[in-house]
């Protein structure tokens, strides 16, 4: 089976088991490593992999030819996207017309930003300069860009830049709907059998709890220069109760994501019924 899914400490740790022939039953799998960026544009045209790992935020634009499975993915709490700055100062309505950077435009970091700018940044910001996730802090460090929007182990790296947070996109969204926040999610090609793929990786990941350094090596491998404490906490953080079966929170984060997303006109008008 060939899948797509990204080198971050997260992803490898859940698919390890389903990667290295551990799991009965599952079909070998042809791993390709990509960044969310480059999976959200293959879906967009039914393109890649029969099975990806893509943002929430693409949903809109794939779910005629995929199927959200309901394991595998990144979502939780305390866990969102962070502003960052030089200085941490002026609030939300330092962003008033500046350059802000971000990781894809069609990431789920990205569609929270635009969320919450809306309510919160009066006047709005200004330029919006897509950039490769690796290169946003040290843009920012270097005074390229006056904003970055940051995923991932950036929420545990940001301070070695001697930048400051200005906004939790993950607090924000907690606070105002109560819901966890929806990252990262797997798909299928609506062709295949979507309940046994969703079994392999539900037991990918539950060999992943049972046997916590079996995929060390495999982890650190992929890492890309993370040390090891790095790794974990970014493990930690993203492999949740979400990761084995999102639930009913689950796809009622989802489903308010995506809701609001179509209410403000900033991803296609779709069927939310495609969501299950």
């Amino acid at each position: 089976m060939n899948i797509a899914y990204s080198p971050c400490p997260n992803d490898t740790f859940v698919f390890h088991a389903l990667a290295h022939g551990l799991v009965p039953g599952a079909p070998e799998l042809n791993v390709t490593y990509a960044d969310i960026d480059i999976t959200n544009n293959w879906a967009a045209r039914a393109e890649g992999p029969e099975v990806m790992k893509i943002s929430y935020a693409a949903l809109p634009w794939v779910l005629n030819d995929y199927r959200l499975l309901p394991c595998g993915g990144a979502l939780g709490r305390g866990c969102g996207p962070l502003v960052l700055t030089k200085d941490g100062e002026g609030g939300p309505a330092a962003l008033t017309g500046k350059r802000v950077a971000v990781p894809s435009e069609r990431s789920t970091a990205y569609l929270l930003f635009r969320l919450w700018a809306a309510q919160q940044v009066p006047g709005g910001v200004g330029e919006i300069v897509v950039m490769p996730f690796h290169e946003i802090m040290p843009a920012v460090r270097d005074g390229l860009i006056d904003a970055g929007l940051v995923i991932h182990e950036a929420r545990f790296t940001y301070p070695n830049y001697g930048l400051s947070k200005l906004a939790d996109l993950g607090s924000w969204w907690e606070e105002d709907t109560g819901l966890p926040i929806p990252l990262g999610a797997i798909i299928a090609k609506r062709s295949l059998n979507a309940e046994s793929i969703a079994g392999w990786i539900r037991s990918s990941v539950e060999y992943a709890w049972s046997h916590p350094y079996a995929s060390r090596g495999y982890v650190m491998e992929h890492a890309q220069e993370l040390s090891e404490d790095v790794a974990q906490s970014h493990i930690d953080l993203y492999v949740n109760e979400f990761t084995a079966n999102l639930g009913e929170d689950g796809y009622a984060a989802v489903e308010a994501l995506l809701g609001r997303a179509v209410a403000e006109g900033l991803v296609p008008s779709f069927d939310l019924s495609l969501i299950k």
